[in-house]
């Protein structure tokens, strides 16, 4: 099996080193990441400055190619340009922290999973929740988040599907409350921030990165993963909302 391997925590992160050493056992394992951090990206591609490539080898375990751009900027060269064949499978992650809820929306991590979708591909994109209390440990994330990939591999996962993989915070050898496919929470975050001065008496803000959201439908992947679940939502980048095109195409228009 041919895997592409990416993320958006960039090429250096620990959570993609461990994903690569599960990922190895079970196929060529080609990986193209981000030359630095870009979480919280989005969907974002790069088009009015040159993308900007090198060969780096990372821990011992791998040589890939860093990108000196966007998590779907990987995708996009990887598939075109850099690989000499279409992979089976493309992996984003293990993203550092949770991508469930809205927060979907703004992930680097997911963005390049759908990217692969975009194009065809099979895709997963794996996260792990993170809770300061609950010591990370990556490695051990990496081989639940391999045994779960296998699975939803033997459901069928078909090109152009893109499947969102949360992992819950627990400690190295903890066993998950068990696995739930559950759908994305729409109710939105509260963002914090930090409102202070500059030299000149200027305001400006800056994000605490703490997100808070209370009362999460408790038939969703929020719900779920704070529950101690492994939770798999199955993603679509058709944002249509067809009950009402429906609504409105029945009715008359006129200029």
């Amino acid at each position: 099996m041919r895997i592409l391997l990416t993320n958006d925590d960039g090429i250096m992160a620990a959570g993609l080193v461990a994903m690569y050493r599960q990922l190895i056992k079970h196929g060529t394992v080609d990986v193209v990441a981000p030359e630095s951090v870009q979480s919280a990206t989005g969907h974002g591609i790069t088009i009015s400055t040159p993308l900007l490539t090198q060969r780096v080898t990372v821990e011992g375990a791998f040589t890939g190619t860093a990108v000196a751009g966007r998590p779907a900027d990987c995708v996009k060269l990887a598939v075109t340009q850099l690989m000499d064949q279409a992979p089976d499978l493309v992996v984003s992650g293990i993203n550092a922290g949770a991508n469930v809820g809205i927060n979907v929306l703004y992930s680097g991590t997911v963005a390049a999973a759908t990217e692969a979708a975009f194009l065809g591909l099979p895709s997963v994109a794996v996260s792990l929740y993170l809770r300061p209390e609950v010591p990370t440990n990556f490695a051990w994330a990496a081989e639940i988040a391999m045994q779960v990939i296998e699975q939803i591999r033997q459901a069928g996962l078909r090109g152009g599907q893109a499947i969102s993989i949360n992992l819950p915070a627990l400690p190295a050898g903890s066993k998950p409350a068990g696995i739930r496919i559950v759908r994305q929470c729409t109710r939105p975050w509260t963002d914090t921030y930090d409102r202070r001065k500059d030299p000149k008496g200027r305001d400006y803000f800056w994000n605490t990165s703490l997100f808070t959201l209370d009362n999460a439908e408790p038939d969703s992947d929020v719900s779920s993963l704070r529950e101690g679940y492994i939770t798999i939502t199955p993603l679509q980048f058709d944002l249509t909302d067809h009950q009402l095109l429906a609504k409105w195409q029945s009715r008359p228009w006129a200029l």
